[in-house]
C-alpha cells in the first residue's frame, strides 16, 4: 500500500485530525494490546464512511471497521491498511416516544442513561455492556436473559458497494453472538431500537442491580475483552476453565481471571502475543480433560 497516495485520497475526505498514520491499536481496544495500523481514521459522517470506503475498494486497499474495541485482541503486528472506526465520532441519537434512533458509534452506556431519562424499559441489559450500539448488533449482543434481537425494529447498514439499506429484525438473522452483519460483511449505520414505557424508579433499581453483579462477578478493573469465549452448548465456558484447574493460570502479562475464569485479562505489561498463548493453553486442557472446543468470542485480528 502506497501510504502516501491512500492518506492524500483520505484529505479529500475528512479533516486532517481524524486520519491517523501508524496509529498503536492498543490504544483503540479494550485489551489495551496490538501492533499499528497504517492507517486509522473516524469518519464523522454516513457520505463520509462511503466515500472512504469506496476510496479503499478503488485503490484496493484492505480495511478493518471497528467500535470502540470491547471485543477484540489485535495481534502485536498490527494491522496492514487502513482501520475504519466508528466510535465517538458517529454518536448521536434521538429519543421519539419508545422509538429510540441512534448512530452506531454511540456507547450503550451513554444510551442506557439516556433511555432511563426517558422511562424506557427493556434496555436495561445492555446498558452495562461496555461497546458501541454497531458491535452490539452486529454480535447480537447479549446478558442477564436479554439479547440485542429482543428490542431492535430495524438497522440501517452500507454493503460492500456503498450501498445504503434498512433492515428489518428478521432480516438480521439474528442468533448467538451473530448477525448477517457478519456474514455479509455490512457496516452498521444505526438502528430504531423500540421499548417499553416503565416507571424511572424500577428501571433504575434493576440497572443498578445488574452493574452490583458485573461488578461482583467480572474483572472489570483489567484491560480484557469481556468473556473470551463462547458458551458451549449445555455448559458454560467458565465453569469448564475452572473445572480444569485455571483459574488464576499466568503467563507473562496474561491471566485467567481469578474472579471469573471466562475472562482472560490484560495484569497490565501483556502483549497480544502472551495472551493468545494462553488462550491456546485454556483451549488444549478444556479439550484434552473434557473433549470440548471452546471457540473464541472476541475476535482475533492482525499480523503477528
Amino acid at each position: 500500500m502506497d501510504k502516501k497516495k491512500i492518506y492524500d485520497g483520505l484529505i479529500g475526505i475528512l479533516d486532517k485530525e481524524d486520519i491517523k498514520i501508524d496509529e498503536p491499536m492498543k490504544k483503540h481496544i479494550s485489551f489495551r494490546v496490538g501492533g499499528p495500523a497504517d492507517i486509522l481514521v473516524k469518519p464523522r459522517t454516513e457520505d463520509q464512511i462511503k466515500n472512504v470506503i469506496n476510496l479503499l475498494k478503488k485503490e484496493e486497499v484492505p480495511y478493518l471497521v471497528i467500535g470502540n474495541g470491547s471485543n477484540l485482541l489485535i495481534k502485536d503486528g498490527g494491522i496492514r491498511g487502513v482501520v475504519v472506526e466508528i466510535s465517538d465520532n458517529f454518536n448521536k441519537f434521538e429519543i421519539d416516544g419508545n422509538i429510540v434512533n441512534a448512530q452506531s458509534g454511540v456507547l450503550l452506556a451513554v444510551l442506557g442513561k439516556a433511555i432511563l431519562g426517558a422511562e424506557l424499559k427493556g434496555f436495561e441489559f445492555a446498558a452495562g455492556i461496555p461497546g458501541t450500539l454497531g458491535g452490539a448488533l452486529t454480535m447480537n449482543a447479549g446478558a442477564y436473559g436479554g439479547e440485542m434481537k429482543d428490542i431492535v425494529k430495524s438497522v440501517k447498514v452500507m454493503d460492500e458497494e456503498g450501498n445504503i439499506k434498512e433492515l428489518t429484525n428478521e432480516q438480521m438473522e439474528f442468533g448467538y453472538r451473530k448477525s448477517t452483519v457478519i456474514k455479509n460483511n455490512y457496516i452498521v449505520l444505526s438502528a430504531k431500537i423500540k421499548l417499553e414505557d416503565g416507571n424511572y424508579n424500577e428501571i433504575k433499581e434493576l440497572m443498578a442491580d445488574l452493574a452490583q453483579r458485573r461488578v461482583k462477578n467480572q474483572p472489570l478493573n483489567l484491560p480484557s475483552a469481556g468473556s473470551t469465549f463462547k458458551r458451549p452448548e449445555g455448559h458454560f465456558a467458565g465453569k469448564l476453565i475452572d473445572d480444569a484447574g485455571l483459574r488464576g493460570l499466568t503467563l507473562r502479562g496474561a491471566q485467567v481471571s481469578e474472579k471469573h475464569c471466562g475472562f482472560v485479562v490484560n495484569m497490565g505489561e501483556a502483549k497480544a502475543k502472551d495472551l493468545l498463548d494462553l488462550i491456546y493453553i485454556v483451549k488444549s486442557t478444556v479439550y484434552n480433560k473434557f473433549g470440548i472446543n471452546l471457540e473464541e468470542e472476541v475476535k482475533i485480528l492482525g499480523e503477528d
